[in-house]
């Protein structure tokens, strides 16, 4: 199978997840530019049209897994090259999406990347999760935050439980070695007012590997003093 139309519905078919031709045609279009935009800029180190439909698009489609991920407003936090929101967007487009990174140059990128693919209702957030934490236009309302792996558990827990309201759900995509991690992300869930629900093991199409879908609800407010100011979460981390 070589062609990534092809890969990319019978990935879709394994994983049980719905997609029609528009949508393959959306994430092909998705892949030209990201390949074009990283002769310029540092976007990804997968360059291969197969594992960037594997490892970046079926990933990242692997969150729609979880039970209630169907409408209302996503950010997605250290988004990079726009993993997992865009794809989820994509095929979710009910989903009011915003993307947030530190990096403004791939903020750029993303905005060409929405422009080109006609999707709307996406805000693009140019700073630190700390920060837009703290901002009463963002803090706590959000029915989902998602994260790929960009910090340990206890860290990103700081990071986007707190962007996310009572009811909604985290979302976090990580590694299978994750026991160590849930281990010491207890305390930091617990304070920042979530609890585990859901802990998914996903087995990538077409290769051996696999990956942990980690579900996070949030049962109660978070206290006003988190997210603390920026680098401290990263320097010391909630125990």
């Amino acid at each position: 199978m070589t062609d990534i139309r092809d890969i990319i519905k019978a990935g879709c078919s394994e994983l049980d997840i719905e997609i029609d031709n528009i949508h393959v045609e959306k994430l092909v279009k998705y892949k030209d530019l990201l390949i074009e935009w990283n002769k310029k800029m540092n976007l990804t180190a997968i360059k291969d049209d197969e594992e960037i439909a594997i490892k970046h698009f079926l990933d990242s489609l692997a969150c729609l897994k979880v039970k209630g991920l169907v409408e209302g407003k996503l950010i997605d936090i250290g988004t990079g090259a726009g993993f997992p929101g865009i794809p989820i967007k994509i095929l979710k487009d009910d989903i009011k999406t915003t993307l947030l990174d530190a990096l403004n140059k791939r903020l750029e990128f993303l905005k060409e990347v929405c422009r080109h693919l006609d999707l709307t209702d996406v805000e693009y957030l140019h700073g630190r999760a700390e920060d837009y934490g703290r901002d009463e236009a963002f803090r706590e309302n959000f029915d989902f935050a998602v994260a790929r792996a960009v910090a340990p558990l206890n860290v990103l827990v700081e990071y986007c439980l707190p962007f996310v309201r009572v009811g909604g759900l985290f979302i976090c995509q990580k590694g299978p070695n994750l026991n160590e991690e849930l281990k010491e992300a207890e305390a930091a869930i617990n304070i920042l007012g979530g609890r585990l629900v859901e802990d998914l093991i996903i087995k990538l199409p077409f290769m051996d590997i696999k990956h942990r879908i980690i579900v996070i609800e949030k049962n109660k407010q978070t206290p006003t003093k988190y997210p603390r100011r920026a680098g401290k979460p990263s320097k010391n981390p909630i125990k």
